[in-house]
């Protein structure tokens, strides 16, 4: 399934996201099946019982709990997740080209859940930084509880997968050797559009994905080259700290953001970010300026 979190009217609504002779539809899940939470946390938290009963909607739901998908608007799927854990230097063509050794050990950081927009939602470059960049990124949701899980096991705890652009304020980071200020901005964590099931997507490790600027390929690759696998990244860090549902981690970017051009290429308003990945779909973003 494709699940969504969509405003229609001045109501927010969990949503299975379907095509059909060309078009998208969203199905209102709340209406087909009003004991459904609304909140899509509350929704992964209700485990396998919610995803039956969203998927029987899918089947006999009756047509006035379809929308189409151009009458909706759509919003990150998970609005306010409890964490966002980022890697960083994951790929095996970033840490070369960076001329790094293979790291022993994940880099990893937070951005703060305050930093989340949806699909063609814009962009904001703040006045306090000249170095916006772009990271495409698959990024995977945290389905059920996980406490020191070991590595065969850890995928029976994965919702599924999303996209998530890493936007980072390049300036920021190198103020510190932390980098959370600088990838916490209002609006630096795109999200999206869905939260695409395990089912839709055996092979997470095998997934092309690539990240255009106003039309201009700038990073392309596949999950095969993420140099800590998502089985390794959940034991891993659920061995420091509990996982829970609605939680998001963030795989990496490859090679070609903006900081490793000659010269350097950073987001500007007027710009469109668009990223896609294989199985996922499509998250695109217009840039602006901070009013």
């Amino acid at each position: 399934m494709r699940l969504v979190t969509f405003t229609h009217g001045r109501e927010t609504h969990i949503g299975a996201m379907v095509s059909r002779d060309g078009q998208d539809y969203i199905l209102d899940l709340n209406r087909a099946q009003p004991s459904l939470p609304s909140n899509m946390i509350q929704f992964l938290e209700a485990g396998e019982a919610a995803l039956e009963l969203a998927q029987s909607a899918v089947v006999s739901a009756t047509p006035d709990a379809w929308r189409l998908a151009s009458h909706v608007t759509l919003l990150a799927p998970i609005l306010r997740p409890g964490k966002i854990m980022c890697m960083g230097y994951n790929y095996r063509d970033h840490t070369a080209n960076a001329g790094d050794a293979l790291p022993d050990y994940p880099t990893l950081f937070v951005k703060c859940s305050s930093a989340v927009i949806g699909p063609h939602q814009p962009i904001v470059i703040p006045r306090v930084s000249s170095q916006v960049d772009y990271e495409a990124e698959l990024a995977f949701v945290i389905g059920k509880r996980a406490r020191r899980v070991a590595e065969e096991q850890t995928l029976e705890f994965v919702a599924g997968y999303t996209i998530l652009n890493d936007v980072s304020a390049r300036d920021h980071i190198r103020r510190s050797t932390q980098w959370m200020m600088g990838k916490s901005f209002d609006t630096f964590a795109p999200l999206g559009p869905a939260l695409v099931t395990q089912d839709e997507v055996p092979d997470p490790g095998n997934i092309d994905l690539y990240l255009t600027l106003n039309g201009q390929e700038m990073q392309r690759s596949n999950t095969r080259h993420l140099i800590f696998s998502i089985p390794y990244l959940i034991a891993y860090i659920s061995q420091v700290m509990t996982l829970e549902p609605g939680d998001i981690v963030s795989t990496g970017t490859p090679w070609g953001t903006g900081i490793t051009r000659k010269p350097p290429v950073f987001m500007k308003p007027g710009d469109v970010v668009r990223i896609c990945i294989e199985r996922i779909g499509e998250l695109v973003n217009p840039v602006v300026a901070e009013e």
